[in-house]
């Protein structure tokens, strides 16, 4: 494309805003579109504004120069011009889709009222006006009922029990967080969170939400069981928001098919970070929406040779503890299948945990609970995919020492 082509992005998230400062960056400016009122902040950091760690100005992201709010209704691929909702048209010769995901709510008897809100009690867990709801009805003592153990449910039982909740974590799977950690380090993250206070429950399937005048009250299980609720959040996943791309007739399975230009079905249209579905993959992470929109702002500033190949990713989080923080990290395949090696280090009274499976002499994933000063240099080995050394000293020596990040 040439310099003074115009370029729309739509979507104020991570994605949206690294896309839109990186084209400023190399003299390309786009015009930058998103629906909410807050300042573009860092999702990922809305569990530690719900903590009051940080107040909302902290997670803030340094927005591009030409950011307008506002939803969009409508792409008009013919025309190239998108439509917003009050009313005026934007042209565009590259659009480029950045709309993130929505939280996944199920479908549980009472969920929602008859105009389809959220009934007074009940939250979702993804935006900063979901994050200040919950911190404005938050108080010490309150009972907080957390549908969901994966990593952002785990996040936000922490954080309410940081603000003094009684707080119930009901994961229907057999352990927390299993799509990121083996048993393991699932079972250190239960045994942190219960010493936080939260009470978690597994394999616990939740059927129904019992509200009173327009209020929440109680969570009732599959088995009957019933937990008294003055609070409850919904941390059941994400899907992406691929509403607008459909209506425009591009190609969308689980999220918008995007090729190694992370271009769309229609060569004027790109798609990155939730939304997108690159080679099959939805990622659904901060570091692979980066990496894409880092990308897509060289090719779309000329660079054309620019292309996005894929992201191998490392989940970490940090759950701050009375006393000291618990760190975790985990990437690629943390479970071993038939004829794998795998390393195993444990350190019951400092509650660390360290394991790598190893396949065909190559690094194929990981987890580290507790210190996590090896992490560097691990993920660094596994991202390189070469060939380890066959007598497994330098493998135990990344395992062991701190300083190889």
């Amino acid at each position: 494309m040439t310099s003074n082509e115009r370029v729309v992005v739509i979507g104020t998230g991570l994605a949206g805003v690294r896309l839109a400062r990186r084209l400023g960056e190399l003299g390309t400016p786009a015009l930058l579109i998103g629906e909410e009122e807050h300042r573009p902040y860092n999702r990922v950091l809305l569990a530690e504004v719900l903590a009051g760690r940080y107040s909302p100005e902290v997670i803030a992201l340094p927005a591009p120069a030409r950011v307008r709010r506002g939803r969009i209704s409508g792409i008009d691929r013919a025309g190239r011009t998108v439509a917003c909702a009050d009313g005026s048209v934007i042209a565009y010769d590259r659009l480029v889709l950045a709309t993130g995901s929505n939280p996944v709510l199920p479908p549980l008897r009472g969920l929602f009222t008859e105009d389809r809100e959220l009934p007074e009690g009940i939250h979702a867990f993804r935006t900063m006006d979901d994050c200040l709801g919950l911190s404005k009805a938050v108080r010490p003592g309150a009972k907080a009922v957390v549908i969901g153990g994966g990593l952002l449910g785990v996040s936000a039982a922490r954080a309410l029990a940081r603000r003094g909740a009684q707080v119930v974590l009901a994961q229907q799977s057999e352990r927390l967080m299993e799509r990121q950690l083996d048993p393991a380090a699932s079972k250190l993250v239960k045994r942190h969170l219960t010493d936080l206070g939260v009470e978690v429950h597994t394999e616990c399937r939740v059927r129904d939400v019992r509200c009173v005048g327009g209020a929440v009250r109680s969570v009732e299980m599959a088995d009957g069981y019933a937990l008294d609720a003055d609070l409850v959040v919904i941390a059941c996943g994400v899907h992406p928001r691929v509403g607008l791309a459909k209506t425009a007739g591009l190609d969308v399975r689980k999220g918008v098919v995007v090729d190694d230009e992370l271009r769309t079905s229609d060569p004027y249209i790109h798609a990155i970070g939730d939304c997108a579905q690159h080679d099959g993959v939805l990622y659904g992470l901060a570091t692979p929406a980066l990496e894409q929109a880092d990308a897509l702002a060289e090719l779309l500033a000329g660079d054309a040779n620019a292309r996005y190949t894929g992201t191998r990713s490392l989940t970490r989080l940090t759950l701050n503890g009375h006393d000291s923080p618990f760190d975790l990290a985990a990437f690629g395949e943390t479970e071993a299948l038939p004829g794998d090696d795998v390393v195993q280090l444990t350190d019951a009274t400092r509650g660390t945990y360290r394991k790598v499976v190893v396949r065909d002499d190559r690094l194929v994933g990981g987890v580290l609970v507790g210190e996590l000063g090896t992490v560097g240099a691990l993920a660094r080995a596994w991202e390189g995919a070469e060939p380890l050394p066959s007598d497994g000293g330098p493998l135990l020596h990344l395992l062991t020492n701190d300083g190889g990040s």
